[in-house]
């Protein structure tokens, strides 16, 4: 079981994709403090002010729609914003809502630029969303959904066991890395070339175990 995270501990839940996909990422941006930006980084960053910037709270026939919903776990240690959370009417289950008659479902969704990746770092960010929002509204959320910008579809996730326990493995692990301070080697079998850090990386360098001196040496060629 895992504790509770004080509220100075908590780290952002953004991040947990970037874990997800590379500590090491993980590590230069939220540790060193570096980024940097390609095409994907920017078209990603429009598509989430696009859906930020609507009202925060409106009405789909029956469906209730929140925007920009603050999220916060003690349990994970993670804090966020969902791009959109929907309230689905339900008879079973669910919660109320200030002003609303009934019961409600939460739903939520993530806006995503490309298409749905062939990793777990978008479903792993999309739970961490609905066990956030589970723990401050006391209620269970089975599934939400990803809208990718690239096939202009949504994409329905179910929260089974093993992705939740996979977000709270990943958690732990990414509160671990940060109380150390110190930024992993780069993985190997991630697409570094996918990634906006590469240049700050030098992940050939990273994957290395022998010294930096051996590598020069190789480098240079040196007896």
């Amino acid at each position: 079981m895992m504790g509770r995270f004080a509220e100075e501990t908590l780290l952002p839940l953004s991040g947990l994709q970037h874990f997800a996909f590379c500590p090491r990422q993980w590590a230069l941006i939220h540790i060193e403090r570096q980024w940097s930006e390609n095409v994907r980084t920017i078209e990603g960053r429009f598509l989430h002010e696009r859906v930020h910037s609507g009202s925060c709270s409106e009405r789909d026939g029956d469906v209730i729609i929140a925007r920009s919903v603050p999220l916060v776990s003690y349990r994970l240690g993670l804090y966020g914003v969902a791009d959109l959370v929907e309230y689905h009417p339900t008879k079973l289950g669910g919660i109320t809502l200030p002003n609303r008659e009934g019961l409600w479902s939460p739903h939520p969704v993530e806006y995503k630029r490309g298409s749905p990746k062939k990793d777990d770092r978008d479903e792993v960010q999309l739970c961490a969303q609905a066990m956030c929002l589970e723990e401050m509204l006391g209620t269970y959320i089975p599934t939400g959904s990803f809208f990718y910008g690239q096939t202009r579809r949504r994409v329905r996730v179910t929260f089974s066991d093993n992705l939740r326990e996979r977000v709270i493995q990943l958690a732990r692990q990414m509160h671990e890395v940060f109380d150390q301070g110190m930024t992993p080697p780069a993985p190997h079998g991630v697409s570094c070339n996918l990634c906006s850090l590469k240049d700050l990386c030098i992940p050939k360098l990273t994957r290395r175990v022998r010294s930096v001196k051996n590598y020069m040496k190789d480098q240079l060629d040196l007896d």
